[in-house]
This record gives C-alpha cells, structure tokens and sequence, in this order.
C-alpha cells in the first residue's frame, strides 16, 4: 500500500470512515455530523458511491445484483468515476468553505475492494484511484474493524458487493488494517465490536484536535 504523502486540504478538514460490511461506518458518520452541528461547526455529511447525480447511476451499476458480473477493471474504472466527481463537485468546494467533510468510504474502499479484494494489483488501483481524486486524502481515516462473517450476518439481503464471498471480504478486511498500519498518524483503527457511544467518543477524541482549520 502506498505511503506517499498525498495532497492535504489547507481549508476544512476531511473525515472518512471506512471499514468491512455492517462495521457501523454510516452510525458513526452520522453521529460525529451531529456533534460537529452541535458545536456550531460547518459539516457536510456524504457517502461513496453516490451522492452526486452522476454517481447515483454509478451506485446502481456497481452495487445492483442485476448487473452481474462485470469485468473487474471495469468495475474499478466506474468506481473511479464516482469518486472524480465527487471529488471536484462536492468535497472540494465544501473544504474550501471550511466545512468539515465527513465521508462514507473514499479511496481506500476502492483499494481494498476492487484491488486487494478482486485481487487486481493495487499499486496499479491506486494510480487509477489518486488520478481520479487529485491525490486529495483525508485528514483522518477512521478504520471500524469487525471480522466479515459478523458483519454479513447482519444483512438480510445483500448488494451485489456484499454478496461475494467470505474470503473475499477476509482479503477486504486485511486491506484496510495494512493501510492504517502504513500511516497511523491518519488513520484510527476502532473495534466495532464496542460500543456504539465508546466508538463515538474515541472517533471525536481524534477528530476534535483537527478542527482549527474549520468554520464555526
């Protein structure tokens, strides 16, 4: 996985969470939103893929049992795509208000899903994924880590990702911890196995140093 340094927002600051199947990443997004509201800060709350109109027709693509197997470079190539236009649309103008950008899953989704999952190089995912994005990484990753046949249990039907095999999402899982291993000043790697108000108050412990650079 890479550990080169990235581009940084000087403006705003930049949260994402990331993390396996039924990890609690849209709970935590959500919660810590609210707090940063709470305490009068500007917060724009997001997810990927999908929440740009464009990548509302990728989500369905990517995501919809319907479209069955799709070649794997492709799926990172649609991918991708959600992610430079919310990039150029959402997230950047929002960092350069001052906001504090909370995203569902970001880059290295991509990288653990279409490249260590699919199995598909990831150095050559990566160069596809940071294209896309301008190198633009997050302020702080926060990792939720909970072992795949837990989290899967807690779906009753399941996406077209969601559906693939335990050891794919085994090969997800151990993707995500690497990455949060090569660079642990931005990342923070949670049990989701805690507590829901615990996760929340470590997520917040970590974030709250950040806020500097925000608008109130």
């Amino acid at each position: 996985m890479s550990v080169d340094p990235g581009v940084f927002a000087e403006t705003g600051v930049f949260v994402c969470f990331e993390g396996g199947e039924g990890s609690g990443k849209s709970t935590q997004s959500r919660l810590l939103a609210q707090r940063l509201d709470a305490a009068g800060y500007a917060t724009v709350l997001t997810f990927e893929p999908g929440d740009t109109g464009v990548g509302k027709e990728l989500r369905r693509i990517v995501l919809s049992p319907e479209t069955g197997a799709l070649a794997d470079r492709t799926e990172v190539l649609l991918y991708a795509a959600d992610k430079a236009e919310h990039v150029e649309t959402l997230v950047l103008p929002a960092l350069a208000r001052g906001a504090v950008v909370i995203t569902d899953r970001y880059v290295d989704s991509t990288l653990a899903y279409q490249g260590a999952g699919r199995s598909l190089a990831v150095a050559e995912v990566e160069e596809v994924a940071r294209w896309a994005t301008g190198d633009l990484r997050p302020h702080l990753t926060v990792v939720l880590d909970l072992a795949p046949e837990t989290g899967l249990a807690r779906f009753e039907t399941r996406d077209r990702i969601e559906g693939e095999s335990v050891e794919f999402h085994q090969r997800v899982r151990a993707a995500f911890l690497e990455m949060a291993g090569a660079d642990p000043d931005h990342y923070l790697v949670l049990d989701a196995r805690a507590s829901v108000e615990e996760i929340a108050d470590a997520v917040w412990a970590r974030v709250e140093p950040l806020l500097g650079q925000a608008t109130r």
